[in-house]
């Protein structure tokens, strides 16, 4: 077993950077969306527009990183439930009005997409810090 290099550590210690940072943008998203519903209409601008700074940005540059930090399969495949999530979610905010029963389960889908962000960062957390499992790059 040979120790893992300097440049896939930190392709790992970033992709878990930026797996936080997705977990903390989902749910502030969620925040907004409640800021909306219980305080005022106004803030609906603020959720949708927060959602383009980090909807396919993060996970993009998640998957660059996941190839740097040699990732195993299962965060590529978790990357890529997360990025089907997020398609999911354009399309149930924007296809309300023609059909009223998918736009009900916008937050169906966001609260799943929270629960894979942060399965995410557990099972990466994991992955990270856990020196035997870097020395054999397996999970």
């Amino acid at each position: 077993m040979e120790k893992i290099n300097q440049r896939v550590r930190i392709g790992r210690i970033v992709y878990l950077f930026l797996a936080i940072l997705f977990a903390l943008s989902v749910a502030t998203q969620i925040f907004l969306a409640g800021m909306a519903i219980f305080i005022s209409p106004a803030n609906w601008m603020k959720h949708m527009t927060f959602v383009h700074l980090f909807g396919f940005n993060i996970p993009i540059f998640m998957l660059g990183f996941a190839f740097i930090g040699a990732s195993p399969r299962w965060a590529y495949w978790q990357l890529l439930g997360i990025l089907i999530s997020i398609f999911l979610m354009y399309f149930t905010a924007n296809i309300s009005a023609h059909l009223p029963w998918f736009g009900a389960m916008h937050p169906v889908f966001g609260v799943l997409l929270f629960v894979l962000s942060c399965t995410m960062v557990s099972k990466t957390w994991k992955f990270t810090f856990n020196n035997k499992n870097n020395q054999e790059g397996e999970a």
